[in-house]
């Protein structure tokens, strides 16, 4: 037990409520989209779908996080904020972590092969974006929006298990998720700002300062918010999407209003506990906001049809007078 518990917090398992909630509101989408189309999965399709795309969520994560650590294991030894972490402090071993990752990312590719063709076929690019991240701290400032993109690929992934095609409003989604990861990890990475400068690692606190950074940081989560009202314009959802959004943008508000220059004490609060709300609210209002639509739709649609037999009975009716009226 004390063995899972040691890789869960590896790959700190908590954190998973960032991207989660995202893939389903791209699975549920999916399922709208299906049914817009009077294309109807068995339950038990559905059932079996949901619980690949959990299966590809958790260990694409794992794999990402598990690379990260085990690449990253000399600089977190030499860090006192992450010396303690598995792989330096001696808990686990360098290459049973590099095992696990393998093992992981094998569970994912296997997992899409009984998704469907396009899923598998795009799993080793997915793979190669959230594996890449780990070395972007070594040549490049965009290392935040590289993490950002690797976690967008959720509600995409999620979209196409269900419907096999690519469509406009999960890459909304994802865009959103770009500049709201890359955001908040600009502000999670001000803590390590002097560390990373010391050893001539990247990052937009390194490179620019903390005050620039969360300039920067601000403006991403502004983006984040334009992508998720676009959203709702192209999008049929209902009014309930937008308390969703001013909730999950308020979140970031927040966050940018308790993390300042001069005191970096709230930066853990901002980055698991404010972010794990605004997703997880978010989500909740977003896909209610879908099913409460479909239910509409399906009770006007019932309306109608009513309506319409109505009309056709009286037509019916009037038509059958006419000849006596006409012939007396």
């Amino acid at each position: 037990m004390s063995t899972v518990k040691n890789y869960l917090s590896l790959v700190k398992f908590s954190h998973t409520i960032f991207a989660m909630p995202f893939a389903l509101i791209g699975f549920v989408l999916g399922i709208a989209a299906l049914k817009n189309n009077n294309i109807h999965l068995q339950t038990n399709e559905v059932v079996i779908r949901f619980c690949l795309v959990l299966v590809c969520m958790i260990t694409a994560r794992s794999a990402a996080m598990g690379f990260n650590r085990y690449l990253d294991r000399h600089f977190d030894q030499l860090n006192p904020r992450t010396a303690i972490r598995e792989i330096p402090a001696g808990i686990i071993k360098a290459e049973k972590a590099l095992g696990f990752v393998i093992a992981n990312a094998l569970i994912f590719i296997i997992a899409t092969y009984f998704i469907n063709p396009i899923c598998f076929y795009l799993a080793p690019v997915a793979l190669f974006v959230i594996l890449f991240y780990s070395y972007t701290k070594r040549f490049t400032y965009l290392c935040h929006l590289v993490l950002g993109v690797g976690l967008s690929l959720a509600p995409i992934g999620a979209y196409l298990a269900v419907t096999g095609v690519f469509d406009i409003l999960p890459l909304l989604f994802s865009f959103a998720i770009i500049f709201w990861v890359s955001g908040f990890d600009i502000i999670y990475s001000l803590q390590d700002a002097e560390f990373d400068k010391s050893l001539a690692l990247y990052s937009m606190p390194s490179h620019w300062g903390v005050e620039k950074a969360l300039s920067i940081s601000r403006v991403f989560h502004f983006f984040s918010g334009v992508f998720l009202w676009t959203a709702y314009f192209l999008g049929d959802f209902h009014w309930l999407y937008l308390i969703g959004v001013i909730l999950f943008n308020s979140m970031l508000v927040y966050q940018q209003s308790i993390v300042k220059p001069t005191d970096l004490s709230k930066v853990n609060l901002a980055f698991m506990t404010a972010n794990g709300i605004a997703s997880i609210v978010f989500s909740i209002f977003v896909i209610t906001s879908i099913f409460l639509n479909f239910f509409l739709l399906l009770f006007w649609w019932h309306v109608l049809f009513c309506l319409s037999v109505l009309v056709d009975n009286k037509l019916y009716k009037i038509s059958n007078l006419l000849p006596c009226l006409y012939f007396g």
